[in-house]
């Protein structure tokens, strides 16, 4: 029987972590790393994942980068062989890359709807798609964790965000996972789900800078908002053969936002 250290461990193993090069991505890119995974980071803008890389291998991180846009089809389909072939497979895959867009509802652009849902759930169902068939499948093993939001679990409230596709793109994903769990379970594939609060990141810095963190902080029962770590212990729960009997989940990390 293994030690709750082997369950977590994630030497020789490999992961693709979309939208890795800042952020929550890189957050848990880090926390692959750490555990001994192979990580390979994607997001659209070289120079970033040139900073990014530089960052985990400073942290004895063996990681590498590949610049795509996942709102290109091809471009989808170069990044899962490119990283296949630098990885030799792909045993975790983090779809983190998403778009935001802040609008009322009477007014949102159809472009602006159009950029968003595909990015945040149709380059998932592509990049997820294109891993299963190429590694996942095959070799019948794999590890899926799609990041949501707590805007997928509800609306917004009155007077706060204006995000209608955004939310809707998140409660997309969450039933994505559900449903690609049921179908790929055979394969001893699991697809799970986190949906984090608030959070500081390039996305969010508009809503906090508006709102105030203070007030945001207010809302959630821990009385704060997610730091530089607070997605680490469920990536790797997720990552990891101690999660191994759980699939078809979305697991809030919100500071308790999302219970009241």
């Amino acid at each position: 029987m293994r030690t709750v250290q082997e369950l977590f461990s994630l030497a020789g193993k490999t992961a693709l972590v979309t939208g890795g090069s800042r952020g929550l991505g890189l957050q848990m890119a880090e926390a692959l790393g750490e555990m001994g995974a192979k990580v390979v980071i994607s997001s659209r803008k070289q120079s970033e994942l040139d900073e990014a890389c530089a960052h985990l291998k400073s942290r004895g991180i063996d990681a590498s980068a590949i610049a795509a846009d996942l709102s290109q089809d091809e471009q989808v389909q170069a990044l899962v062989g490119q990283a296949i072939e630098r990885l030799g497979h792909i045993d975790i895959l983090v779809n983190n890359a998403g778009a935001s867009w802040g609008s009322p509802a009477e007014d949102h652009p159809v472009e602006a709807w159009d950029k968003v849902m595909n990015l945040n759930i149709r380059g998932i169902f592509l990049v997820s798609q294109a891993v299963g068939k190429l590694s996942m499948i095959p070799r019948k093993y794999g590890r899926i964790i799609n990041i949501s939001s707590i805007a997928g679990l509800a609306g917004n409230p009155a007077g706060t965000m204006q995000t209608l596709a955004y939310n809707t793109s998140k409660a997309a994903v969450i039933n994505f996972t559900r449903t690609l769990a049921g179908e790929w379970g055979r394969y001893n594939i699991t697809v799970n789900s986190i949906a984090p609060g608030f959070f500081p990141s390039k996305m969010t810095k508009g809503l906090l800078d508006a709102i105030g963190v203070n007030k945001l902080a207010r809302g959630a029962p821990l009385g704060r908002i997610g730091d530089d770590e607070d997605l680490k212990g469920a990536t790797v729960l997720f990552a990891s053969d101690a999660g191994k009997h759980i699939t078809g989940q979305t697991l809030a990390v919100d500071g308790g936002v999302s219970a009241v």
